[in-house]
């Protein structure tokens, strides 16, 4: 399998010579990403069965397919994995599945009411009623008594591989907790999940701290396609299967020191973001003793180190709903699609389809191994906007692919 990744890395390393589809600089460089998550995922299922002829049809496809076919191709591969991380996850946390499955066949029913966010009290939003006639109450699951980390050594024995949390090895006084993978995982492996709340662009102004919102918040990403991410509600996760909305924010350690300056301390005055809108209707049912929902801890590489993954979009379909609960988001609004289009550096409603797909989905980001990992902290390219006046701890790995990004 080394020949044949080796392959792979020649032809990637041409991609970045070649905007064979690209408009301008920021589509090329989408394209040049989709080009290497279609050679290392597709590498990945190929599995240790594969034949040189393989990744000679691979390399081909990859010079030859549209993006639109490369961007399908990965999120197959993706959700392939994602299923399998699913399947296993089932196997560790669900008890007797007969006796289960029986339970399934009577109507579910629950007297415990969902647990109201201590911000939910604090808005005065209240949380979904449970004391009203005919009032549908979400039902938890059984689950084993498991706590997250047993979950996460059971993970490991499971698929090979699980994430902890421990101080990183980046040597800067700001690099806080890094993300470790403990165990192996092979190039184009799905390392992580980047797990919160998510903003289509429409529901931008609804972001804490708008319009100001990365000043105290390092947990926030962004999408190609404009869709943000928040990963401070998360946390670093939990240790029950629960119905989570999104609204509570825990006290975690941030990876970068985060001192509120005097123009931030205005904006904070100044920014209130709007409020009336809900995450979801009542929220979801999400395991977070999840393992892999930590890709928002991976940091960024110091001067001489390379990043180890790289993001990968992930549209997960909603139709799926016996992997759910293992898809650590959620969507601020009521999954209605409203329809935005980017003209610079704005967004404006349109009435033209986003996507050809009518199948509803989580606009997520996973992380996606660049290379073999074992025992080691996991490295992301953060590419921020070579703009903006970026923190003492950015060392950029490719100047010219941030400026595309951002241009």
């Amino acid at each position: 399998m080394a020949s044949l990744f080796n392959k792979f890395q020649e032809f990637v390393k041409t991609l970045a010579k070649s905007p064979t589809f690209a408009r301008n600089p920021r589509e090329f460089q989408f394209e040049t990403d989709m080009n290497r998550l279609f050679l290392f995922t597709s590498y990945n299922r190929l599995g240790k069965n594969a034949e040189e002829a393989d990744a000679e049809e691979i390399i081909e496809m990859a010079s030859k397919a549209s993006v639109a076919d490369q961007q399908k191709q990965v999120q197959e591969n993706i959700h392939f994995q994602i299923t399998n991380f699913c399947s296993a996850m089932n196997e560790i946390l669900l008890p007797d599945l007969e006796k289960r499955s029986k339970k399934d066949e009577a109507p579910a029913q629950s007297n415990a009411a969902p647990r109201r966010s201590g911000l939910s009290f604090a808005v005065g939003k209240s949380g979904p009623p449970t004391d009203r006639p005919g009032e549908f109450i979400t039902a938890i699951p059984e689950t084993k008594q498991l706590s997250r980390s047993e979950v996460s050594q059971s993970l490991r024995d499971e698929i090979g591989y699980t994430l902890d949390l421990k101080p990183s090895l980046i040597p800067h006084k700001e690099a806080g907790e890094g993300l470790f993978l403990s165990g192996e995982a092979d190039v184009g492996t799905v390392i992580a999940i980047y797990p919160g709340v998510i903003y289509s662009p429409a529901y931008y102004r609804f972001i804490p701290g708008y319009p100001r919102v990365d000043a105290q918040n390092p947990y926030l990403i962004t999408r190609y396609d404009g869709t943000v991410i928040n990963a401070l509600p998360w946390g670093s996760g939990g240790e029950s299967r629960e119905v989570w909305d999104g609204l509570t924010v825990p006290e975690i350690r941030s990876n970068v020191q985060s001192v509120e300056k005097g123009q931030d301390r205005v904006w904070r005055m100044l920014s209130k973001p709007l409020e009336g809108a809900r995450v979801g209707s009542i929220g979801d049912v999400l395991e977070r003793r999840n393992p892999l929902a930590l890709a928002h801890f991976a940091n960024h590489p110091a001067k001489g180190m390379d990043p180890n993954v790289m993001i990968c979009p992930y549209d997960f379909p909603l139709t799926e709903k016996d992997m759910r609960t293992f898809i650590p988001n959620v969507s601020f609004g009521n999954h209605e699609e409203v329809n935005m289009r980017r003209f610079g550096s704005f967004w404006f409603k349109s009435s033209a389809k986003n996507s050809v797909s009518d199948v509803p989905v989580l606009k997520t980001l996973v992380l996606v191994a660049t290379r073999a990992l074992c025992n080691e902290e996991v490295l992301l390219n953060y590419r921020l906007s070579n703009t903006k006046r970026r923190p003492a701890w950015y060392t950029p790995v490719d100047e010219e692919e941030d400026r595309r990004r951002w241009s």
